[in-house]
Formats: C-alpha cells, sequence, structure tokens
C-alpha cells in the first residue's frame, strides 16, 4: 500500500497552546496537594465569622451612618483586631492606632510643607518603614508605611481628611475589639487539653508498636519508630505553644466565667512527658543504628528481645494509666493500674539484665544501651514525691 500523501495533500496544523493535562497527571498533583488541605476546626470557623460581622458593622456605622470619606479605615481595621484572645485584641489595637496615627500625621505634615508628593514619599516612606521595623510592636509597623503611602497616594492630608482617617480608624479598632470580647471570647483550653491527652496517648502507642515488632524489626521500620519519637517531640513543643495561648486568653477575657470551659491538664506533666519523648528518641536510634547493615551494634538476642518487648509492652499500659489521671484526675483505681503495669515492666527489667552475662563486648554495648533507656523510661513513669500525683514510689529493679 501506498503511503505517500496524495498531491495537494497538506497536513492539518496542531492546535496552538500546550497539550492538555492527562487525567492521571491531574489526579496525581490533588493527591500531592491534599495533604496540605484540612478541615478548619471551630475556632477557625468562629474568627472568621466574627471578623467579617465586625468588618460589615464597622463599614455601617462609618460608610453608611456617618457617611464617612474614607469608611475603607474603619472595617480594615476591625478585621485585623479579631485575634486570636482578647488581650491581643487590645494590644495589637493600641499598636495598629499607634502606628496609623503616626504614619498618616507624618505624611500629612511633610506634603503640607514640601507640596510635592513626590519629595514627600521620599522623606517620609523611610522614615515610617525604619520606625515600624525598630518599635515594639510587631507586624503592625507595616501600618505605618502603608498608612503614610495612602494618604500620599490620594492626596489626603487636610486637616478634616486625617481628622476623619484618625476618627474611623478607632471606630473600626473599637468595633474589632468589642466583636472578639462579646461574641464567644476565644478560649484555648480544650485545644490545650487535646494536645496534653495526645502526648500519652501517642507515646502508649509507639511503645506496642516498637514492642510488637522487636522480633523481627528491620532499618526501614525502625527508622518509622525514630521519625515517630522526633514526631512527639515536635507535639510537646506544640503544646508549650498552646499553653501560652490558653494562659493568654483568660486575660481581659469577660466571657472567662461566663463560657463553659474545661481546664487544661496540669502543667506538672509537661516536664514528664518531655522525658518520656526523649527516652523514646534514644531508644529508637539504638534500635535503628542495630538494624542498620553498615553499623558495628549488633542485633540483641532473642531472649532479651523477648523480655524488652514485654518490659515496652508494660510502659505502653503505663502511659494509658498515666492519661487517665491526667484527664479524669487522680484515682484508686487508674493508680493501682499504673503501679501493677510498672512493677511488671521493672520485672523484665531484672528479667533482660540478666542477659547481659556472656554477651560480647559489642552486643553487650548494644543490649545495655537499651536496657538503661528503658530503665529510664520506667523511672520517669514512676510516681515519687515530687510528681504529679501522690501515688507510692516503687522499687526499682
Amino acid at each position: 500500500m501506498n503511503s505517500t500523501p496524495p498531491a495537494g495533500y497538506r497536513k492539518k496544523p496542531s492546535p496552538a497552546g500546550p497539550a492538555p493535562t492527562p487525567p492521571h497527571d491531574m489526579k496525581n498533583a490533588l493527591t500531592r496537594l491534599k495533604p496540605r488541605l484540612h478541615r478548619p476546626d471551630r475556632h477557625q470557623v468562629v474568627q472568621s465569622l466574627k471578623a467579617a460581622a465586625a468588618a460589615i458593622i464597622a463599614w455601617a456605622l462609618t460608610g453608611w451612618w456617618l457617611a464617612a470619606p474614607m469608611a475603607l479605615m474603619a472595617p480594615w481595621a476591625a478585621v485585623a483586631l479579631v485575634q486570636g484572645t482578647v488581650y491581643r485584641s487590645v494590644r495589637t489595637a493600641v499598636q495598629l492606632v499607634l502606628m496609623i496615627s503616626t504614619g498618616t500625621l507624618l505624611a500629612a505634615g511633610v506634603a503640607a510643607l514640601t507640596g510635592n508628593t513626590m519629595i514627600a514619599m521620599v522623606i517620609v516612606l523611610p522614615l515610617t518603614t525604619l520606625l515600624g521595623n525598630l518599635a515594639p510592636v510587631g507586624g503592625q509597623g507595616l501600618y505605618a508605611s502603608t498608612t503614610a503611602l495612602f494618604v500620599l497616594a490620594y492626596g489626603s492630608y487636610s486637616g478634616p481628611a486625617v481628622g476623619h482617617r484618625l476618627l474611623e480608624t478607632l471606630v473600626g479598632a473599637a468595633v474589632g475589639v468589642a466583636v472578639n470580647a462579646v461574641v464567644l471570647p476565644p478560649v484555648h483550653s480544650h485545644h490545650v487539653g487535646a494536645l496534653a491527652a495526645a502526648l500519652p496517648r501517642d507515646s502508649a502507642r509507639l511503645l506496642r508498636d516498637i514492642a510488637e515488632g522487636l522480633e523481627d524489626y528491620d532499618t526501614p521500620r525502625a527508622e518509622q519508630w525514630h521519625q515517630s519519637a522526633e514526631e512527639l517531640l515536635a507535639a510537646l513543643s506544640e503544646l508549650y505553644v498552646g499553653r501560652g495561648w490558653d494562659s493568654e486568653s483568660f486575660r481581659l477575657n469577660p466571657g472567662r466565667r461566663l463560657r463553659r470551659w474545661t481546664p487544661a491538664p496540669s502543667t506538672d506533666w509537661d516536664p514528664v512527658w518531655a522525658r518520656v519523648a526523649n527516652r523514646l528518641l534514644a531508644l529508637t536510634l539504638t534500635l535503628w543504628e542495630t538494624a542498620a547493615e553498615d553499623r558495628s551494634l549488633p542485633r540483641p538476642p532473642a531472649p532479651a528481645l523477648d523480655e524488652l518487648g514485654r518490659l515496652l509492652s508494660a510502659a505502653a499500659e503505663a502511659c494509658e494509666a498515666c492519661r487517665s489521671l491526667m484527664v479524669d484526675g487522680v484515682g484508686p483505681e487508674s493508680q493501682d493500674r499504673r503501679n501493677a503495669v510498672l512493677a511488671e515492666g521493672f520485672r523484665a527489667l531484672a528479667a533482660v539484665k540478666g542477659q547481659l552475662n556472656g554477651q560480647g563486648p559489642d552486643a553487650g554495648a548494644a543490649l545495655g544501651s537499651l536496657i538503661a533507656d528503658c530503665q529510664a523510661l520506667l523511672d520517669d513513669l514512676t510516681p515519687s514525691g515530687g510528681d504529679a500525683d501522690d501515688g507510692a514510689p516503687l522499687p526499682r529493679a
């Protein structure tokens, strides 16, 4: 069959533009994007709606009722001042009004003296930008230079214009603070309580996973354990930040006695979980090194791993019992449960110490490192006179 095209045949040009994206490429892109998206929590939804409501109220007061010529300043300030706590709204309001007033007055004064917008910008913008960076006002320093720029760009630096701009800023600031303080004033105890309760739960989950996988663990699994221990430390840092928000949310909060709220677990437990997380980080690192073929630490013998698994299972149960004590309060049932599983853990510790006899130098070093980490872990979970509850100390191995 002749494949030569007939005379006069002209190939149809391909459509311009990039080729359409294959469906599987679009699906892969959505898959990569999905972990970055999350459903907003209740606090985010409430604060967003409050900010929108504050902007609408501020606009209605200045733009509709007062018929102000620059009503944009009021909703702009109102949105910015619906902060995560009432105290932060008040503090930010003072900073914002101070920066906007400074930028407005400085721009209006220099423009009036020079009579030239360009010259006024050259003088004012460096000064307001430097002031915003040097003043202890955080991110509000940006408002000094941006407000000065608006004043000069729109030529609104007459006496009445400056007065309207400052009045509208004050109205917006008052509306934003009032809405945040009166309508469901934010309290962060629930969030902190969830973060605190997650630490013993995740520690117990990791300990159980290690205990169940000690029989035949390999490098990828040991690496995954170590990454989980690092995530515990990251969660602990998040808890510290959350406790700061929780404490701040009760300052200047008029609704702290009216709203129902559950107090967060005591901060006395935070050092306990900090120590536990660090023990797990060291323990999983040693397991990772004993699983790696390019490291000189050998895997502990099977009998020792069996006793280590029993020890770590007991430590996981102790974490769960401590979680009950931390969340629900001190009770004899939770105390008895914790004391029983810790006693089991110390018996397993004594048994695994007996496996040290007859080990070579390298095997003894690997097993000894694991034993030291496990003994410290049990000590961290054992109550003493200065711990978070009044449980009696247990005998050590």
